[in-house]
């Protein structure tokens, strides 16, 4: 069984905002990286899993392939911060939430556990259903939740790991172990 987490291209955003559930464009380049995905998974898909914000479903809609959206898939929700530019939200209220960000929530938000929690529940029930190759079209956020779960890694060790704009992580189940592969379209 193979599982290949694909992180959305490059949205059309301003430098220093935050913004995990909003649902943002797409750069003109949408096109020529969406092809670059393409070629690195380099087989065809059985089935895709997809965040419904437009930076993921709308390269989950060129594969040729079922395509189920999830909200459980989302990027973390920020809550009052979302849209908002980091250097002008409230400094204590930050430098609070960037020391325990894994289990602490921005105001109206959710921690990286709860993301983590939604996340892995509907990842255990992709795997078990058990298709051959499974694309799940997602965020940085819940490809680390994943990769934490799977590598057995605390959330925060994740951010250690680089998950680019448009790169592919394939996940290989072969008698209950798991491999992981890292693809960058770079």
């Amino acid at each position: 069984m193979e599982i290949y987490l694909i992180r959305h291209t490059t949205p059309k955003i301003a430098q220093g905002i935050c913004y995990g559930q909003s649902d943002i464009e797409l750069t003109p380049h949408f096109e020529q990286e969406a092809q670059s995905v393409h070629q690195l998974i380099k087989k065809p898909l059985d089935y895709i899993f997809s965040s419904p914000l437009k930076r993921c479903s709308s390269l989950a809609d060129l594969f040729e392939v079922t395509v189920q959206t999830e909200s459980r898939l989302m990027e973390l929700n920020f809550g009052d911060w979302e849209m908002k530019k980091w250097k002008d939200l409230p400094q204590t209220a930050l430098n609070e939430w960037m020391e325990n960000y894994v289990n602490q929530a921005p105001p109206k938000g959710e921690s990286y556990e709860q993301l983590k929690a939604r996340v892995v529940e509907i990842f255990k029930g992709i795997i078990s259903q058990n298709r051959p190759s499974t694309g799940i079209i997602t965020h940085a956020g819940p490809i680390r939740a994943i990769l934490s779960h799977i590598l057995n890694l605390s959330l925060k060790d994740t951010f250690t790991l680089k998950i680019d704009y448009g790169s592919v992580t394939k996940i290989s189940l072969n008698e209950g172990l798991f491999s992981v592969d890292y693809i960058n379209r770079k």
